[in-house]
């Protein structure tokens, strides 16, 4: 029998897009974000979030798609990875689902405008298709030496 999980679903441009809920720590409104001279364009900042500096990456950008601007329905989704919170700039935090494994498969070579290696995977439920974001991906390298000197 497959294992079902909760996932946060998000959109950006007119996709939908899927974490699992559990590496999800919160999802904020944008606030005020401070820059930090030197990093890669994806990464917006840093955030003071309730005491914890927390590195922003607008995701938009991540994945290779436009810059938006910020928007009432504009979220901060805070993901925790390897001990280290980061936030990911979305358009929009859509709902939490519950997926069967079974339901997900693997990334195609081509998923729109999204870098393939990005993409865990791609799970149907009735009529939607939600991408399935590799996190370690996202988070890759650059970001620990982005922020070495924070």
């Amino acid at each position: 029998m497959s294992e079902d999980m909760k996932v946060i679903v998000f959109q950006l441009e007119n996709e939908e897009y899927g974490i699992p809920v559990q590496q999800v720590r919160s999802i904020e409104r944008v606030q005020h974000i401070t820059r930090v001279p030197g990093t890669a364009p994806f990464i917006k900042g840093v955030i003071n979030l309730r005491g914890v500096i927390t590195p922003i990456i607008d995701l938009r950008i991540r994945l290779g798609l436009a810059e938006l601007s910020v928007n009432e329905s504009t979220r901060i989704i805070i993901v925790s990875n390897e001990d280290m919170d980061v936030g990911f700039i979305v358009d929009a935090a859509n709902d939490v689902i519950d997926l069967g494994e079974d339901t997900i498969e693997p990334a195609p070579d081509v998923v729109g405008s999204v870098q393939a290696e990005y993409i865990k995977g791609v799970a149907k439920v009735e009529k939607r298709l939600i991408v399935m974001i590799y996190l370690e991906e996202v988070l890759k390298v650059e970001i620990g030496q982005s922020f070495v000197n924070i």
